[in-house]
C-alpha cells in the first residue's frame, strides 16, 4: 500500500498525492502525478484519474464535464486499447502443444474419455476426478513435444497415486498406469518414488492439500516435480525425443477412493514455476480484465491516503475547491466495472480464469492478509460489483477459489498468528454476511463441498514441520536449554495463535451457515442449513474408519475441524453477539453456559437412537445391527420420549462432584464458587413438551467456573413459546421447553438443531476423524521415549567401547536414533498445539461426564440400552485415555477421576461382562481400562472408595475370566494382589498399587460363591496348561531352526510372560483360599501338582535352560525380562502356601499335600524340580532374605517326600507279586476303584477322573453320549 502520509513541498498533496510505494504494479513514470497545491486548485481531478489508469502526468487536458461512466469508458477506450485481443487472435498457436478437439469446445483440455481404464469420476467440472476402481489411468486430450510445460494436480486425498506423463503408446490395464511403461514416468508421494517400468526412491511424502507441480522440458529431455512451488529435483533425464504426430500426454493413475484435481491452465497456477507455460494459454481476456483491476487497485491506494489525511484534506478542499474522492469514486469504479464485466462477458471463460487469479488478488489486496482488515473499502468495491448481473458468477468463482486456498494454504512460521487459511478465511466470514452472497453460495451445487473446503487445514509432514519447528529440544538433549528451549517454546506459541485464529473463523463461517434462513417454502428454522450439512457429511462418511475406507469420504482435516467447532460450541456455548437474533432467549443479565457444564438436571431425546436415519441405521449399535434389533426388539411406544435426570445421580452421595456441588469437576474446578445443593432425583421419563422448573442462569463472567451456576437444558438452540398459561416473571424461573414434541406433526421440526443432536455428532466425528489423530499422537509419544531410551544406552555404550568398528556402529546408531527423536518430537508438538490446548481439553473431559452419565441412565432401560451406538462407549474409553495419557496433563491424576469420572468407573466395573453388549470387542475396551487405570495408585484408589465396583467388580472378573478375555482379566487380578508373593522383584514389585481390599473381596467372593470359584480355577488351570504347552512348543521350533527370528524370541518372551502371571494368580488363590485344594476332594489339588511337576519338567530341561541363556545375551535383556526365577517363584509360593494352610488345618480332615507329590508316576522328575527350586540362586531376584527360611521349609517338605516316594516304592516291591489286575480298576487312571457310573450310557470310571472330565466336556468319554447324571456305584448299592 501506498505511504499514507506522503507530502510534497511541505503540504499535503490532497487528492492527487504521490502513492511512491505502490508503482511496483505498473512501473510508471516517476513524475506522472501532481505535484503543488496550484494544480490543485485548476486540475486536481485530473491528475487524480491519471494515477488511477496509470497515465503519464498532465495526459489528460481539463475536464468540461462531470466525471462518469461514459468519461471512464472514453479513457479505457482510448488508453488500454493495445490490451484488447482481436478475434482473429483467440486461437492457441503457440508450438509444441496439440490439443486434440474430440468434437469438443475448441482449446479445451480435460481427459480423454477413450484413454480411461478402470472407473474415474468428475466429481465436480472441470477437472476434479475420483477412481472408483481399484486402479484407474487416464491421461488428456493434449500432448507436448518441444518446449517446457507444466500441469498442476491438488490432492484431495494421500494415498497411492501416479503422477506425470506418458505416450499414447503406453498401456493402461487394471493393475499397470502411469510410469508402469517405457516413455512412462510418474511420481508417487505416498510411496515417495518414481516410476518407470521401476520403482526408485524420489522426492517427498504427500500431504492433502499438496499442489503437484509436473513438469517437463523438452529442451532439455527431463521431467521434473514440484511440491508446492518447491523443486523435487530432475526425476528422469534423457527421455526420448518426440515430434509433431506423438508426444508426451499429462496422465494419472488413482488408486480406490483417491481424489485428485487437475489443472491445465483453465486457472492460473497456484505455484509457477518460471520458464514453463501451461498447455492451455490463459484467456485473451485476461490482460485486459489485469489492466482494469489495477486501475481499481490505485483507486483503492487514494482512498486509503485521503482517509489517513481526512481532516487537512477537508480545509484545503474548502479553501481550494477541491473534489473529494469520495465524489468520484462509484463514477470511476462504476465506469471501471462495467467495462471489466463487459470483457469478461465477450470471451467465454475468463471469468473463471480471472476470478481465480487477478481478481482474488485484488480483493485479497484491499482486505489486506492480516489483521486489521480493511472491511469498509472492500465493502464499497463490492457494492458496486453486485449492481451487475454478471457478478453473480464471478462471486461463484470467488467462493470457490477461496475453498480451494483454504485448501492448499500452509502455516508459516514468520506469517504467524495470520497464516495458513485464516486470511482466506476471514474474507470468505465477511463477504458471506450479504444475505444476497450466502444465498449464491447456498445454491450452488456443491454447497456442501465448497463448506469442506472451508473447512480444511492443510497437514503438515515431516519436511514441513522443520521449517516449522526449525529448532528442537527436550531435557536430556544436551542442547543449550536456554536458547533452543525457548526458540521452540515461542515458535509452539506461534504456531497455537495461529491454529487459533484459523478455528475462530472456522466457528464464525459456521455460525453463519447456522444463522442463515434459506429464501424456501415454508419457511425453515435457523439452524436447518448446517443440521442438513452436519447430516450429510456423516452419511457420506460412513465406513471412513474402516482399514480401506470407501469412496468419498471427506478429508480427515474437515471432520477434525467439525468437530473442533461444535466441541467449542457444546462447551463454551454460542457467542452472543453472533446468535441473539435467532435463538430469541437473550436475556439482558443472563449469558450463554455452555451445554457440557450446565449442572442440574440432564435430559436426552431418545429418538436419536430410535429413528431410521439414513446416516445412522448402519452404525452398529451395542445390542447389535439396528435392523435386527428394530425387528427383536421394537420401541415404537418411546420415539417420542426424552429421558431426563439430575447430574451425579449415579455416583455415591457422599463422593458425588456435579457443577452444582462445592467441589466442582475438574473442567470447572479452578474457582469456588458456592452454590445450593441439590436434591437427589431419581431418573424418569418426561413426554417431550412437559415443563420443569430450574434456577435463573446469572451472568457469566470471564471465568470457566460461572459456568457451573445453576441453569439448565432450557437453554435450547431451537426456542419455542410457553405453554404454561403464566407469564414468566410470576414464576422467576426459566422453563425448559422442549419443541420436539411440541412440532411433532409440524415439517419444520425435523430441521430444528438441536445441542443433544450436536453432541450425537461430536462423538460420532470424534470415533471417525479425531481419535485416529490421537492415536497417531500417542504413536510419537511412545516411540519418541522408546528411542530417547535407546539414545541413552547407546550413550553409555559409547563410552564404555574401544573396539573402532564397534564404535562405528553405535555413532551410526546415535545419529538414527537422535534424527528419530527429533521428528518425534516436532510431529508431538504439532500434535500439542492442535489436538492439546486447555479449552479442548477441558471440553472432553466435560463431554465424558455426560456420555458415561447418560449410558448409566440407559443402562438401567434395556430397551434402550441396547439401541445405544457402539461408538459412543469407543468414543468415551478412547477420549478417557486420551485426557490421562495427554502432553501437557489435563489435571493431575489424583483428582482426575474423583472429580467429576467416578461414574466412569462405574460404568466400566458394571458393564464389562454386560451381556447386552454383543460386541466382545467393546467388553475387552471396558476391560482393558480396568487393567490401565489399576496399575496405578492413584486410580486404584478410586475403585476402591467406588461402591459398583467393590460390589461388582469381584465375582465379576472370575465369571469373565474366559477362553477371549483371560489375559486382560489376569493383568487385573495380579495387579490387585502383587507385592505379597514369593519372590516378589528384586527391583521392587512394589505393593503400592495392590489393593488389600480387593485381596479380601476377592477372597469373600470365592469363598461365597463355590461354584463360580470351582470354574474360574478350572479355566486357570486349563489356560496355564496351555500357555506353558506352547511355550515349551514354541522353544523347540525356535532352536530347531538354524537362523532364530525376533518374532518367534519376541513369541516365546510373551508366552512365557503370560504363563507367569497366570502362575502368580493360582499362588494367590492357595493363599487366600487354601481350602479349594486342601479339603473335600483332591481333584484341584491333584490338578495343582500336575501343573507344578509339568512346569518344573519344561524349565529346568537343559534345552529350555539354553533358551534363558540365548534369549538374555541376544537381546541384552535384563534379569527382570527373561529368567526362569519369573516362573519357578509362583511355585515355590503356591508349595508354602499349601504347608502353611495345611499346618494351620491340622486339626481338621485334609488333603494330604506329600502324598499326592508322592503319587506322582515320575518321582525322579519330582525330584530333580524341587532340588532345582532349592538350588536356584534366589538372591540375584528376591527382595530381602526373607526367602531363606521359608526355603529351610521347602527344603523339608521335599525329605518328607522323598521319604514317602522311597516308602511307596518299598511296598510296591513288597506286594508287587501279590497283586493282580481287578477288573474294578479305573482304566483312565488306573489308580482308583471304578466307584461311579455315567447316566444313561452306564459307563463307568472312578468318581475323581469323571468329575475332573465333566468340568470341560459333558459328554461321556467312552461313547461320546450326553451326561445327564452320575451316580456312585457305592452309594446305588446301598
Amino acid at each position: 500500500m501506498a505511504e499514507e502520509g506522503k507530502r510534497v513541498g511541505g503540504i499535503s498533496s490532497g487528492l492527487a498525492v504521490l502513492l511512491n510505494g505502490e508503482d511496483r504494479k505498473e512501473n510508471l513514470s516517476k513524475t506522472r502525478l501532481v505535484s503543488s497545491c496550484d494544480d490543485f486548485g485548476n486540475q486536481p481531478v485530473e491528475r487524480a484519474l491519471e494515477y488511477i489508469f496509470g497515465l503519464p502526468n498532465r495526459s489528460l487536458g481539463q475536464l468540461t464535464g462531470p466525471v462518469d461512466a461514459k468519461l471512464v469508458s472514453s479513457i479505457i477506450k482510448n488508453e488500454f486499447s493495445k490490451f484488447c485481443v482481436k478475434s482473429g487472435d483467440l486461437v492457441d498457436n503457440r508450438d509444441g502443444v496439440h490439443i486434440s478437439k474430440d468434437g469438443c469446445e475448441s482449446q479445451l483440455v480435460g481427459l480423454e474419455e477413450l484413454s480411461i481404464c478402470g472407473d474415474i469420476r468428475i466429481i465436480k467440472p472441470p477437472l476434479l476426478v475420483e477412481s472408483l476402481a481399484m486402479f484407474s489411468s487416464a491421461r488428456s486430450n493434449a500432448y507436448v513435444w518441444k518446449g517446457k510445460w507444466m500441469y498442476e494436480v491438488l490432492l484431495e486425498t494421500s494415498g497411492v497415486q501416479q503422477l506425470g506423463w506418458a505416450t499414447r503408446s503406453c498401456p493402461f490395464t487394471d493393475h499397470k498406469g502411469v510410469g508402469d511403461a517405457d516413455d512412462s514416468y510418474a511420481f508417487d508421494g505416498k510411496r515417495v518414488s518414481k516410476w518407470n517400468k521401476d520403482a526408485e526412491p524420489y522426492g517427498q511424502p504427500w500431504v492433502v492439500g499438496d499442489v503437484i507441480g509436473c513438469c517437463i522440458d523438452l529442451d532439455h529431455d527431463e521431467i521434473l516435480f514440484y511440491r508446492n512451488g518447491v523443486s523435487l529435483g530432475a526425476a528422469f533425464r534423457g527421455i526420448r525425443k518426440m515430434g509433431p504426430g506423438s508426444g508426451y500426454y499429462p496422465a494419472i493413475s488413482l488408486s480406490q477412493g483417491e481424489r485428485c484435481e487437475l489443472n491445465f491452465g483453465a486457472r492460473p497456477f497456484k505455484y509457477p514455476i518460471q520458464g514453463f507455460l501451461p498447455l492451455k494459454a490463459p484467456p485473451p481476456a485476461n490482460l485486459l480484465a489485469v489492466q482494469l483491476l489495477q486501475c481499481l487497485s490505485r483507486l483503492s491506494d487514494t482512498l486509503g491516503v485521503e482517509r489517513a489525511e481526512s481532516s487537512l484534506v477537508g480545509k484545503l478542499r474548502r479553501l481550494k475547491r477541491f473534489v473529494s474522492l469520495e465524489e468520484v469514486f462509484y463514477p470511476v469504479c462504476h465506469g471501471i466495472c462495467e467495462e471489466f464485466f463487459s470483457v469478461l462477458e465477450g470471451y467465454s471463460g475468463s471469468t473463471e480464469y480471472v476470478a481465480w487469479g487477478p481478481l482474488l488478488s485484488f480483493m485479497m489486496e484491499v482486505f489486506r492478509v492480516q489483521a486489521p482488515h480493511d472491511y469498509s473499502v472492500l465493502d464499497r468495491f463490492i457494492d458496486v460489483f453486485l449492481e451487475f448481473q454478471e457478478s453473480c458468477l464471478m462471486f461463484e468463482h470467488i467462493i470457490n477459489a477461496l475453498s480451494s486456498c483454504c485448501k492448499t494454504a500452509s502455516l508459516v512460521l514468520t506469517e504467524c498468528p495470520y497464516s495458513g487459511s485464516y486470511s482466506y478465511l476471514a474474507m470468505v466470514c465477511h463477504i458471506l454476511r450479504r444475505k444476497e452472497l450466502m444465498v449464491l453460495w447456498w445454491k450452488l451445487a456443491d454447497f456442501e463441498l465448497l463448506f469442506e473446503g472451508f473447512l480444511s487445514q492443510k497437514i503438515p509432514n515431516k519436511q514441513d514441520l522443520q521449517c516449522m519447528v526449525p529448532s528442537v529440544w527436550w531435557p536430556s538433549s544436551g542442547e543449550d536449554m536456554y536458547n533452543d528451549g525457548r526458540s521452540m517454546v515461542l515458535t509452539t506459541t506461534a504456531l497455537s495463535e495461529a491454529i487459533n485464529k484459523i478455528e475462530e473463523k472456522h466457528r464464525d463461517l459456521c455460525l453463519l451457515v447456522m444463522q442463515f434462513v434459506p429464501p424456501t417454502a415454508p419457511a425453515q428454522l435457523p439452524g436447518s442449513v448446517f443440521r442438513t450439512f452436519l447430516q450429510n457429511i456423516l452419511l457420506k462418511n460412513r465406513g471412513a474408519d474402516r482399514s480401506v475406507p470407501p469412496p468419498g469420504v471427506s478429508s480427515n482435516s474437515v471432520l477434525v475441524s467439525l468437530y473442533t467447532v461444535i466441541l467449542h460450541f457444546l462447551s463454551e456455548g454460542f457467542a452472543m453477539r453472533d446468535i441473539c437474533g435467532w435463538l430469541k432467549r437473550c436475556e439482558p443479565c443472563g449469558h450463554d453456559v455452555g451445554f457440557l457444564h450446565r449442572g442440574g438436571e440432564q435430559s436426552f431425546p431418545v429418538d436419536l437412537f430410535l429413528k431410521n436415519d439414513p446416516h445412522r441405521t448402519d452404525i452398529s449399535r451395542l445390542g447389535g445391527s439396528f435392523s435386527h434389533l428394530s425387528k427383536s426388539h421394537p420401541v415404537y411406544d418411546q420415539e417420542a420420549e426424552v429421558i431426563r435426570w439430575e447430574e451425579g445421580c449415579m455416583d455415591d452421595e457422599e463422593t458425588r462432584v456435579t457443577h452444582k456441588t462445592t467441589q466442582k469437576p475438574c473442567c470447572c474446578s479452578s474457582h469456588d464458587i458456592e452454590l445450593s445443593k441439590i436434591s437427589k432425583h431419581q431418573i424418569r421419563y418426561n413426554a417431550k413438551g412437559s415443563r420443569v422448573h430450574c434456577g435463573p442462569i446469572p451472568d457469566r463472567s470471564a471465568h470457566v467456573a460461572a459456568e457451573c451456576s445453576e441453569g439448565s437444558l432450557n437453554d435450547e438452540i431451537a426456542d419455542k413459546p410457553s405453554t404454561s398459561d403464566q407469564s414468566e416473571p410470576d414464576f422467576g424461573y426459566r422453563p425448559m421447553r422442549d419443541i420436539r414434541i411440541v412440532q411433532r406433526e409440524s415439517d419444520v421440526s425435523s430441521a430444528t438443531l438441536r445441542e443433544e443432536e450436536l453432541l450425537d455428532t461430536l462423538l460420532l466425528l470424534y470415533h471417525i476423524g479425531v481419535a485416529p489423530n490421537f492415536k497417531q499422537a500417542s504413536h510419537y509419544m511412545s516411540h519418541q521415549a522408546q528411542s530417547i531410551s535407546l539414545l541413552e544406552e547407546t550413550d553409555k555404550q559409547i563410552k564404555e567401547r574401544v573396539c573402532s568398528e564397534k564404535l562405528r556402529q553405535l555413532k551410526e546408531a546415535r545419529n538414527d536414533y537422535r534424527e528419530d527423536i527429533i521428528d518425534c518430537v516436532r510431529h508431538c508438538a504439532w500434535y500439542r498445539i492442535s489436538l492439546f490446548s486447555r479449552w479442548k481439553q477441558r471440553a472432553m473431559y466435560a463431554t465424558c461426564i455426560w456420555i458415561v452419565q447418560l449410558l448409566l441412565v440407559l443402562s438401567r432401560v434395556d430397551s434402550l440400552f441396547i439401541y445405544i451406538p457402539e461408538f459412543y462407549l469407543e468414543t468415551l474409553v478412547d477420549c478417557f485415555h486420551v485426557l490421562r495419557k495427554s502432553d501437557p496433563p489435563f489435571v493431575p491424576p489424583a483428582i482426575f477421576i474423583k472429580q467429576g469420572l467416578a461414574s466412569f468407573v462405574t460404568f466400566v466395573v458394571s458393564h464389562f461382562n454386560d451381556p447386552r453388549i454383543l460386541s466382545a470387542d467393546l467388553r475387552d475396551l471396558l476391560l482393558q481400562s480396568i487393567s490401565v487405570l489399576v496399575q496405578y495408585k492413584e486410580y486404584l484408589a478410586a475403585f476402591e472408595s467406588n461402591e459398583a465396583a467393590t460390589q461388582r467388580m469381584p465375582k465379576a472378573l472370575l465369571s469373565a475370566f474366559d477362553n477371549r478375555s483371560w489375559i486382560p482379566v489376569t493383568n487385573i487380578l495380579l495387579r490387585l494382589c502383587k507385592g505379597s508373593r514369593f519372590g516378589s522383584s528384586k527391583h521392587g514389585e512394589s505393593s503400592s498399587s495392590s489393593s488389600i481390599v480387593f485381596q479380601n473381596l476377592l477372597r469373600e467372593a470365592c469363598i461365597d460363591d463355590e461354584e463360580l470359584f470351582s470354574a474360574f480355577l478350572n479355566r486357570l488351570f486349563n489356560t496355564l496348561s496351555w500357555t506353558m504347552t506352547e511355550f515349551s512348543v514354541s522353544i523347540r521350533e525356535m532352536q530347531e531352526k538354524y537362523q532364530v527370528l525376533e518374532f518367534q524370541q519376541r513369541k516365546c518372551c510373551v508366552i512365557f510372560d503370560l504363563s507367569c502371571n497366570l502362575a502368580k494368580v493360582l499362588e494367590f488363590c492357595t493363599r487366600e483360599i487354601p481350602q479349594a485344594f486342601l479339603s473335600g476332594a483332591d481333584t484341584n489339588l491333584r490338578r495343582l501338582t500336575e501343573l507344578i511337576v509339568f512346569i518344573l519338567n519344561h524349565i529346568t530341561s537343559a534345552v529350555d535352560a539354553e533358551f534363558f541363556d540365548l534369549s538374555l545375551r541376544r537381546h541384552g535383556q535384563s534379569l527382570e525380562k527373561v529368567n526362569r526365577g519369573m516362573i519357578l517363584a509362583p511355585l515355590v509360593g503356591i508349595l508354602l502356601n499349601l504347608l502353611d494352610a495345611s499346618v494351620e488345618m491340622e486339626c481338621g480332615e485334609r488333603n494330604d499335600v506329600v502324598g499326592v507329590f508322592a503319587s506322582m508316576d515320575c518321582p525322579d522328575t519330582v525330584h530333580c524340580g524341587f532340588q532345582y527350586l532349592l538350588e536356584y540362586n534366589w538372591a540375584g531376584s528376591s527382595r530381602g532374605d526373607a526367602y531363606s527360611g521359608k526355603l529351610r521349609q521347602l527344603e523339608s517338605f521335599l525329605n518328607l517326600l522323598i521319604s514317602r516316594i522311597e516308602l511307596q516304592q518299598i511296598e510296591r516291591m513288597k506286594y508287587g507279586e501279590e497283586t493282580e489286575a481287578d477288573d474294578n480298576t479305573c482304566c483312565i487312571c488306573y489308580t482308583c476303584e471304578s466307584d461311579a457310573q455315567f447316566v444313561p450310557c452306564s459307563h463307568k470310571s472312578c468318581y475323581g477322573c469323571i468329575t475332573r472330565h465333566l468340568l470341560n466336556c459333558p459328554r461321556c468319554f467312552f461313547c461320546n453320549a450326553t451326561v445327564l447324571e452320575v451316580i456312585k456305584i457305592g452309594e446305588n448299592r446301598a
